[in-house]
């Protein structure tokens, strides 16, 4: 069966990379689309190592014109694309009395205009292939808050609907759009989290990258075709966990 490719946006660290690094283990090809040149040669190097095929393309998602660039890379390496994982994205904690202007649309570009812009155009590529398959990951953000978390909210709140928008306007080129709500996720040290903080969790533990990597291959598998516009939270119950204050 001919390799399949997938770009992964912010896949130098955290989940991104871990979820690239699944993807190469499944044999795809792995285009890591990230913003940070040292962080993404490091990827790029251990899938490589391992034995397996990425290219690194030095990306900053909110600027639609390394966008194009770094779509027309993977497709002239690799002849095409059949799988987007939308992952690039941080936040900004400020008072919604204090939040500049500047702050706000930085994160809203990266998080949600990025989040289009490689949609859109790996949709481009995946249409000349017969179809394909794109995964947002947006939060649990999304769903419930915290304070001062406004523009990240916002910018994953869009992301949920950008999902089944797109997998309306996609679907007639057999293009699937769904989306992950990850919850607490630790991508630093595992071990340091607490009996408490696991505890707190339905699933009995915190969630690890590896748990988000899982469902996105599950996402793109071309076997699961029936499953677009749907937004898929792993967070090890805690959206259903009834807290009284």
């Amino acid at each position: 069966m001919e390799a399949k490719t997938v770009i992964v946006t912010g896949a130098g660290r955290g989940i991104g990379r871990c979820v690239a690094l699944a993807y190469a283990e499944a044999r795809w090809r792995v285009v890591i689309a990230e913003r940070d040149e040292d962080t993404g040669v490091r990827t790029e190097g251990d899938i490589v190592a391992a034995g397996g095929s990425a290219r690194f393309v030095r990306t900053d998602v909110g600027i639609p014109e390394e966008v194009v660039r770094m779509v027309r890379d993977a497709t002239g390496t690799y002849g095409g694309v059949d799988a987007l994982v939308n992952n690039a994205g941080f936040g900004r904690s400020a008072s919604p009395y204090d939040l500049t202007v500047d702050a706000w649309d930085e994160v809203i570009a990266t998080n949600l205009r990025g989040a289009f812009l490689c949609a859109r155009q790996a949709a481009r590529s995946m249409r000349e292939r017969g179809g394909g398959a794109i995964v947002n990951i947006a939060s649990t953000r999304a769903l419930m808050s915290e304070p001062d978390s406004e523009a990240y909210a916002a910018s994953k709140g869009g992301l949920v609907a950008l999902t089944h928008a797109l997998a309306a306007s996609l679907g007639p080129d057999r293009i699937r759009v769904n989306c992950i709500c990850p919850g607490w996720i630790e991508t630093g040290d595992y071990d340091a989290i607490s009996r408490a903080d696991h505890e707190q969790h339905f699933a009995g533990r915190v969630g690890r990258p590896e748990d988000i990597a899982r469902a996105c291959l599950f996402l793109t598998d071309p076997g699961n075709d029936y499953m677009t516009g749907a937004n898929i939270v792993v967070d090890g119950g805690m959206t259903r966990k009834m807290i009284y204050e």
